[in-house]
């Protein structure tokens, strides 16, 4: 039995037993292509979240009323990428296998594997929703397959084709943009088509994977891989506020905070924000 974190994500201390959803810090960053940091993203998360209320005037939703629970960060092997992602497997799989939704807070965005593994062999038919800066569709990057810039390659292996929609996508490899024509259903640059997209998942399960680098830097300039051109806060809130009120979300997570690059703090006030406003839409 999982128990409560000692600090949690503001009123998230519901006990194992009763929680619809269950949060997990997920703190790995050994894969990082740029700069690294986003293990200490979740920690950050977790504790500035108490600059935040926990009432949210745009749905009229407050955390206190939902049973939700912060299980704390998982310790991970810096060293041992494969066996990171099966500590992270396991957790998510604990979760979901006792009928509740897994929150994962990254973390490097090669975390999504390992929670997503856990999905797929729960719910064979899962279908992923990805919003994202970068495509993350290389077979490999400097001879690593197991890498953040990877990791939708490797979710896809175990999906197959038409089961990944992208939204945010401006950045990446000319072949990964090739090679994703054919494979996966990417929007480039902003949201639009996401309504239609979630009318068409209705009746299959999702996992949601929302990279914060989809954010223009202007925006959230606390991260590893930071690229002009995203979308604002409020376009971001609406469209995760959205996947999560009408897609059928079994399983989810954010990630590529990496707190130390903004030392205002704002980029981690974003990323708290946007983690309430999730679960306030999930929640039942």
């Amino acid at each position: 039995m999982l128990r409560t974190n000692v600090e949690t994500y503001l009123e998230c201390d519901r006990d194992y037993e009763e929680a619809d959803i269950v949060l997990f810090g997920a703190p790995f960053d050994s894969s990082t292509s740029f700069r690294p940091g986003t293990r200490f993203g979740s920690s950050a998360i977790r504790h500035e979240s108490f600059g935040l209320e926990s009432y949210s005037p745009y749905q009229d939703r407050d955390l206190r009323d939902y049973r939700i629970m912060d299980s704390g960060d998982l310790e991970l092997s810096f060293g041992n990428t494969k066996l990171a992602l099966a500590d992270i497997e396991e957790r998510a799989g604990i979760i979901l296998n006792d009928g509740k939704i897994p929150f994962m807070l990254g973390g490097e965005h090669l975390v999504t594997l390992g929670a997503f593994r856990a999905a797929i062999k729960k719910f064979p038919d899962i279908h992923m929703i990805h919003f994202d800066a970068h495509a993350d569709l290389r077979q490999d990057y400097l001879g690593a397959e197991l890498s953040h810039a990877c990791v939708l390659r490797r979710c896809w292996e175990l999906a197959g084709d038409g089961r990944i929609y992208q939204f945010g996508i401006r950045s990446g490899d000319r072949e990964e943009f090739y090679w994703g024509k054919d494979h996966v259903k990417t929007r480039k640059f902003d949201f639009e088509g996401l309504e239609e997209t979630l009318e068409q998942l209705k009746d299959v399960p999702v996992y949601f994977t929302l990279d914060l680098d989809v954010l223009d830097p202007s925006v959230f300039p606390g991260t590893g891989t930071p690229e002009p051109g995203g979308v604002s806060f409020e376009e971001l809130r609406k469209a995760a506020t959205l996947v999560c009120q009408k897609g059928n979300v079994v399983a989810c997570d954010v990630n590529e905070l990496s707190p130390h690059y903004d030392q205002s703090g704002a980029s981690t006030a974003v990323a708290c924000k946007i983690v309430r406003e999730m679960l306030l839409a999930l929640g039942k």
